[in-house]
């Protein structure tokens, strides 16, 4: 397995994402797994010292990690690490490869709750945008997408709810917690003012 083999991976991976999920996802889009997962999972990968099959495997998972969606919303990380079962071996990887990508994949479940480094990574890179200045414009599409699929809240319960999930959250790699901690305090301070401008 190499270069090769995760480019065609890759692909495979993007030419599903481009064609077949729903435009009612504002916010688990290509866009999503192509320019801040993949682009984050990069970086700390780059800061924690992982190369060669390691970050082949974890590239890989980051590309096939929100595939699932195309099927349902619901359980798609598990649909998402099927889908990478049923093809990567045609690709060249072998089972104990998957079995890694799989675990990866599902290391972003939440409640997380990664073991290895590259779960770990993965995990964090899924959530970067927790720390991120772009986090209430893409927090406003998480909200969208949850709205067109039926799921609609008020200003009071969602802004409640995400500010409960952004202060119960740390990230798991120290490259993550120096990256994006800061980041991740301004937003939840944010998100207090706008609540504290409900009541």
């Amino acid at each position: 397995m190499d270069a090769q083999n995760f480019e065609q991976a890759r692909r495979y991976a993007l030419h599903r994402l481009k064609r077949e999920l729903s435009p009612g996802l504002f916010y688990h889009s290509l866009e999503h797994t192509r320019n801040e997962v993949v682009p984050a999972t990069e970086l700390l990968a780059d800061k924690e010292g992982i190369e060669g099959e390691s970050l082949y495997l974890l590239l890989t998972a980051a590309w096939f990690h929100d595939l699932g969606f195309i099927e349902q919303r619901t359980d798609h990380e598990i649909i998402s690490s099927r889908m990478a079962s049923e093809v990567l071996l045609s690709f060249g990887y072998t089972e104990a490869q998957i079995r890694t990508i799989k675990g990866i994949i599902m290391a972003t479940v939440l409640p997380q709750s990664p073991v290895t480094i590259l779960e770990k990574i993965m995990a964090d890179a899924d959530l970067d945008v927790l720390g991120r200045d772009d986090f209430m414009l893409r927090n406003g599409d998480l909200r969208r997408e949850l709205a067109f699929f039926g799921r609609n809240y008020s200003d009071a319960e969602w802004f409640t709810g995400q500010l409960k999930f952004v202060e119960s959250h740390t990230y798991f790699t120290a490259s993550a917690r120096a990256l994006r901690n800061e980041g991740q305090a301004k937003n939840a301070a944010d998100l207090r003012h706008i609540l504290a401008g409900l009541k």
